[in-house]
This record gives C-alpha cells, structure tokens and sequence, in this order.
C-alpha cells in the first residue's frame, strides 16, 4: 500500500469533514421535530437494541457454567447443567427475537426518511436553474441520486444496527472478561481490536479513492451509453455505430481497471484483517490453555472465552465490509448533499406575491444579459409589447432572440435593466405564477413516453377529456389522433420519436393552447419543419395566438410577415423596428435579411 501524500492526508480529511457533514445531514430525517412517532420507534428500536445485546452477553456465560456443571465441577449457579443448557438457548433465542423486533419497529422509520430526501432530491433538481441543466450530465446526475438514495439506505440499516452495536458489544465482552478473568485479557482484546480497526481504517481509505476512481469511471460509461442512445438516428444517420461502441468501450477499459485495483486492494484488506484477528484470537486462548493447567480457571472459562473471542471475531470481520460500505455510502451520499447544496440561481424573494397579469404587455428595459460574464449577449435592449399584440423577433444567429425569451420566463436572471409584465418586475413575483402565465411552443418539442392524451393534458393538472379534444381541436390534431388504432391513447414513444415534427408541434401547441396562458411565446415553433408542414401549422399557431399577447421569435421571416410589429436584433441591439412593409421600404437590415432568404427559396 503505497505511502500518503500530502495531497492524499488533505483528501483524507476533506473526506472525513465531508462525512461528519453527511452524518449530520441525515440526522433529522431519523430525529425530526414535526414526528414524534419516529422518534417513538428510534426509542423503541435503539431498546431492543440494548436488550438484544445484553442478553447475547449472557449466552457464552450460561454456556461456561453449563460445561462446568456437566463436567462435575461446582457451578455457582443453581438451574444446574440441563438448565443453564436451556438458558443457554433461550438467550441465544432472544437475542435474535429482539434484533428481529428493533427491525420491524425501524423499518417505517427508515422508508420514511429514504423517502422525504428522494423527494427534496427530485425537487431541488427541478428548482436549479437553466444553467446548471444545460452544464450537467443528465447520465451522472441520475446516477448520483441513485447511489446517494441508496447509500442512505445502507447507512440507515447498518451503521445504526451493526456499528453501534458492535462497539456496545465489545465493551460488553470487555467489561465481563475483567470482571470474570483478569486484566490481561481485557487488554489483548482492546489491542487486537485496536490494531484491526487501524488496519481497517487505513487500508480502506486507500480503497475509497481507488472506488472514487471506479465510479468516476462507471459514471462516464453509463453517461456515454446514455448520451449514444438519445441520438440513436443521428449514430444511424452517420453509420456510427462502431464509433459508438468503441467509444463506449475505452471508457469501460477505464472502468475495468480501477475496478481491478479495487478487487485486489480487497483481498489485500481481507487476509490483513484475517491475520489479526487470528492472532488476538490465538493470543487469548493461549492465556486461557495455561490457566486451566495452572488450576486459575475452569474447563467452562476456558469454553466461554472461545465463545466470547468468537462473539468478537464475527462481527469485527463484518466490520471491514460494512466500513468500506458505509465509508463509499458517505462518498455516495456527499455527492448527493452537494448537489442539494447547489445553490438557485433563480428563486423567489421572501413574500413574493403572484404575478397578476390584467392585459398582458411585455417591457423590457435596456435589458443586459450574458450566459457568460466574458461574453454579454444582450447590450442594452429595450423593448414594449402591448397588451394583445403579435410582436417578431428577428435577426442572425447569436443576436439574442431566444435569450429574451428565456428571460421572460426567468429561466434566468437580468445582468442588468428590467423584464416587466403589467408594470411588475418578473423578479419580484413568484416563478410558478409566472410560469403559468406563459405559455412556450418551442423549436423541438419534447414529449413525454406515454400517451398523446397525457401529453396534451401536461398542459393543465385538472384537465378533462372535453378540454383535451378541444384542445386538439383547436391545434388541428384531433382527426389525426382518431386515425390511430388506439387514438389518444396511442403511445407516443422516448422524447415522442413516434411522431412526425408536424405532428410533435401540433401535440405541443395543443398542450399550450390548453394550459391557456395570456401570453405566448413561439421560440420558432416552425423551423425545424418543411415548407409544407410549416404551412398546414401555421393556422393552428394563429389559432393559439387569438386573445393573447404574442411574442415570436423566427428563423424564416416568410411566416412573420403579417405580425403588427417586427423587431429586428443583431449583436444583441435592436437596430430595426416596423411592421413588414415600412420595413422592406426602409431598404434596412431586414430587408437584406428578406431578400436574401427569397433568393435562396427561389433558388431551391
């Protein structure tokens, strides 16, 4: 085992203050102030605890006396050898009957807490921002919840029900050899016990970087995997699928071998932890062989005290299994409480009322903005959308459209400058009111893999079939729908692939259209589309813009031409504004931007 660097004793202890912190964490899940009948059951199950332990105690000892009364050697006992035999077995009995009892009374208590953090999980990561999604793995991030859910789970059993008893059992067996023996033996056991937790430690703490490594390494493969087959067309689309594999491959090469070290750094752990244990063991047993041929003590002494040496030996061997278990279910778990302790980027302020949208109108007040500090992508943008108006936002790539946007919906933040609807600041109101008086049809719309009629009913929790058809009506979809087989509800597979482009958007604009929102935002809802789907969609897109204010962000400038108002942005600076004509006849960047695109139709 190579020797710490500076480097590994600073992880170390990074690592035992991330696991005191860990520890600290799941305390109130197991001790919480709004429940007492959890902290009845701990009560109860920490009882049985005590009890099973105190009478696991008393086995070997009725056990000595029984050898020695059948021996005929007086016992200071009366129940005489048949009864200490039977003593012997009901203690045995009731130990187990009392570690079965903490069980069954703990178990509600752990489900319980197991659940309330999967849920605060799941929540959390859903209130992150934009930013944070759009930065992380989804593979990885799954996976840390997975193993930090199931870390809890092992900490929860074990290190409450097989730590903590270990240590009040071995005081135990130290406390009854002193009292019934000598001196001596209690203090080889505390050096052999002394010596083996040491070892344990160490070692294992070597093996926790190497298994950090594994999963490390287990987490780039399964992102890898993930990630290949989100884009199963485009792997066929580019014939792949070698590529793929063999990329998937180098990084379970990687896998293989931290997994190796990890393999061969447990047997190392093992044989040390055997050699020990062994020679405490042999140790004692020695002492006792001379006392019984020295007269100190009895043929039963030396029989209860292989038993206790036994009582010791078992569980200090599944001490190093389940210290290396809980020490990667703390690294699990840390991971886990990291990502809880990820800050939001965007959250309500204290008191912050709901939004109260009474006509509509969007300002947006020399707005500045930039994804990145080093790279601004808005500059001071200034824009009013009346209350029912259809306004365009137009420009080249990188000029900022869909980051307006964003921002309306506060996905994120103003570096500087205002959003306001109705005059109230999107910062001051709460995000879910905002939320819920917008409505999006993006470029891609992404289902879910369930079935058409949920996935339009997403729009709206209490929904009803009417609303649903009318919906789909209103989108232009409701025939389609009942052309299927299974009509509405006809699976629409992982991210909704069973469907067309045309018939995802029509899905989602009538899931907008239901959720009804007073204002709409087209993030160029039709690009992704031909010509001809584009065009048997955009009455259904008109449709859902009647009665609203209407924001739309476009590629193809053909679909925007009838808008009350065009905005045209570039280097995140409006730099044209006008409806269609006034701007074609201002011979300005959007009439460039215009001509060119009907040369390259026409020329198509």
């Amino acid at each position: 085992m190579p020797a710490d660097t500076t480097s590994d004793v600073e992880m170390a202890a990074n690592e035992r203050r991330s696991g005191l912190r860990t520890i600290r964490k799941v305390g109130p899940y197991l001790w919480p102030d709004d429940k007492p009948w959890v902290k009845r059951r701990v009560v109860i199950a920490l009882t049985c605890l005590v009890l099973a332990k105190i009478v696991n105690m008393l086995a070997p000892l009725f056990f000595g006396k029984a050898v020695d009364a059948l021996s005929g050697q007086a016992s200071e006992l009366v129940l005489g050898g048949v009864g200490l035999t039977l003593a012997y077995g009901f203690a045995r009995l009731m130990n187990v009957g009392f570690q079965q009892l903490r069980d069954g009374v703990f178990a509600r208590v752990g489900q319980r807490a197991l659940r309330s953090l999967a849920l605060e999980t799941f929540t959390h990561i859903h209130r992150l921002s934009m930013r944070y999604h759009i930065t992380r793995k989804t593979g990885g991030l799954s996976r840390i919840i997975e193993r930090g859910v199931k870390g809890v789970d092992f900490l929860l059993r074990f290190m409450l029900f097989s730590v903590g008893p270990l240590i009040l059992e071995l005081l135990l067996i130290c406390l009854v050899l002193l009292w019934l023996l000598d001196i001596r033996y209690m203090m080889v056991v505390l050096v052999t016990i002394a010596i083996y937790v040491w070892f344990t430690f160490k070692v294992t703490e070597w093996r926790v970087r190497l298994r950090r490594e594994m999963n490390q390494q287990d987490t780039d493969a399964n992102q890898k995997a993930i990630d290949s087959l989100l884009n199963f067309e485009t792997v066929k689309y580019f014939g792949a699928e070698a590529r793929e594999a063999a990329r998937y491959d180098k990084s379970m090469e990687a896998y293989e071998g931290a997994a190796i070290k990890t393999a061969t750094s447990l047997a190392f752990l093992n044989f040390g932890q055997s050699l020990i244990i062994t020679s405490g063991l042999v140790a004692v047993m020695v002492m006792a062989a001379f006392g019984v041929q020295a007269g100190t003590i009895s043929v039963g002494d030396f029989v209860m005290v292989n038993a206790y040496m036994i009582q010791i030996t078992m569980p200090l061997n599944f001490l190093g299994t389940v210290y290396r278990e809980i020490r990667q279910a703390l690294v699990d778990m840390g991971e886990m409480f990291d990502l809880l302790e990820q800050p939001q980027e965007v959250s309500d302020k204290p008191g912050a009322p709901d939004v109260e949208v009474s006509q509509g109108a969007v300002q947006f007040e020399n707005v500045k903005f930039g994804y990145d500090t080093a790279r601004p992508i808005l500059k001071g943008v200034s824009l009013n959308v009346r209350s029912g108006e259809n306004v365009a936002l137009v420009g080249p790539s990188g000029s900022g459209k869909s980051t307006i946007g964003r921002l309306l919906f506060r996905f994120y933040d103003v570096t500087d400058g205002a959003v306001r609807i109705d005059g109230q600041d999107v910062r001051d109101v709460t995000q879910t009111s905002l939320h819920d008086a917008i409505g999006v049809v993006p470029q891609d719309t992404v289902l879910f893999n369930d079935t058409i009629r949920y996935n339009i009913a997403y729009g709206r929790a209490d929904a009803t079939e009417d609303d649903i058809i009318a919906a789909a009506r209103a989108a232009q979809i409701h025939d389609f729908i009942l052309s299927l087989p299974e009509g509405y509800d006809t699976m629409v597979g992982e991210r909704g692939l069973k469907l067309s482009g045309g018939e995802k958007q029509r899905v989602g604009i009538a899931r907008t259209l239901l959720k009804n929102p007073p204002i709409l935002i087209l993030d160029e809802a039709t690009s992704a589309l031909d010509s001809e789907t584009e065009a048997s969609i955009q009455g259904a897109l008109k449709r859902a813009g009647e009665g609203r204010t209407v924001i739309t962000i476009a590629h193809r400038l053909s679909t925007i031409a009838d808008a009350d108002r065009i905005v045209v942005l570039e280097n995140g600076q409006v730099v044209e504004e006008g409806n269609h004509d006034s701007l074609l006849a201002s011979h300005g960047r959007y009439a460039a931007l215009w001509n060119r695109q009907m040369q390259e139709e026409e020329a198509a």
